[in-house]
């Protein structure tokens, strides 16, 4: 069978950068922590754990003395202070497009901005950009642009993004909030990664015969999923897996299929890619 590889595919520049981190820490100590998965992708967190990565759920978690490293979603400044108060050893490995918007959230707060994030309220992206206003009371996420339409009149609203988002719905949730304030300060911190993979699943459904698209990444991945509806909203079939392993369950999927093009979020580590694509070509 042939295949078919989405020019932008697996990791980013920022989780690659944390990625690299851990492995880089774990040569000098047995043991390195996260607060939360450092990547939406469990094979990878699988990997890295055997190699010594330790996952603990809050700061409270971290024993004193820990090495912790920050994970590319950033952290609340609270999380900072209760490990700065517990005497750990912190590298912060923020994805630099995530420092960005949590920079951005933070000064147009300071200017009264009522800020408005436009993502999803339970990643921890977004939990760690609320986590640097410095009005919490000032600031709403929102998921869509139902969402939007109910949110209420203000003098000044910013509009920030979760990197993740994609660009056509920044537009149209702008458009939304632009009738509800006498001025808007829009922010476009969706990484370059991100829109570059957008674009590539777009170009790999469009311009390349495919019978359908297999794209692997963790099912918590935000960026993965973002990538499936775009793919799905053009006409084309395609079929979500984490590993080679979820093939076998999904054999009649492939029936009458003969060019499948594969893509991948960018929490998508390259061997796993590897692996998946050299299964689909031996079917």
């Amino acid at each position: 069978m042939k295949t078919v590889m989405a020019e932008h595919a697996g990791f980013c520049f920022g989780v690659k950068r944390a990625v690299d981190a851990i492995e880089r820490a774990l040569t000098k100590t047995p043991e390195v922590w996260t607060i939360g998965l450092p990547i939406h992708n469990p094979q990878e967190v699988a990997r890295l754990e055997a190699l010594g990565l330790r996952v603990a759920e809050s700061a409270e978690d971290i024993p004193g003395g820990a090495r912790v490293l920050i994970r590319a979603h950033g952290e609340p400044l609270e999380v900072f202070g209760r490990l700065k108060a517990k005497g750990v050893e912190v590298e912060d490995m923020t994805c630099p497009f995530v420092k960005k918007a949590q920079d951005m959230a933070e000064e147009l707060s300071r200017q009264n901005y009522h800020v408005v994030l436009l993502g999803d309220k339970n990643h921890p992206e977004i939990k760690g950009i609320l986590g640097h206003t410095v009005k919490p009371g000032d600031v709403e996420v929102v998921a869509d642009e139902q969402e939007a339409s109910q949110v209420t009149r203000h003098g000044r609203i910013a509009l920030v993004s979760q990197t993740t988002q994609r660009e056509e719905r920044l537009a149209k949730v702008a458009g939304i909030l632009s009738v509800k304030c006498s001025e808007l300060h829009v922010c476009n911190t969706i990484c370059k990664a991100t829109a570059e993979r957008q674009e590539a699943a777009r170009d790999l459904v469009r311009n390349n015969d495919i019978d359908g698209v297999v794209l692997i990444g963790g099912k918590q991945s935000a960026n993965t999923g973002k990538l499936r509806d775009i793919i799905a909203s053009e006409g084309v079939n395609v079929l979500w897996i984490e590993d080679e392993k979820e093939l076998a369950d999904n054999q009649e999927w492939f029936t009458g299929k003969n060019r499948i093009g594969i893509a991948a979020g960018a929490s998508t580590p390259g061997w796993l890619i590897d692996k998946v694509t050299k299964a689909i070509a031996h079917k």
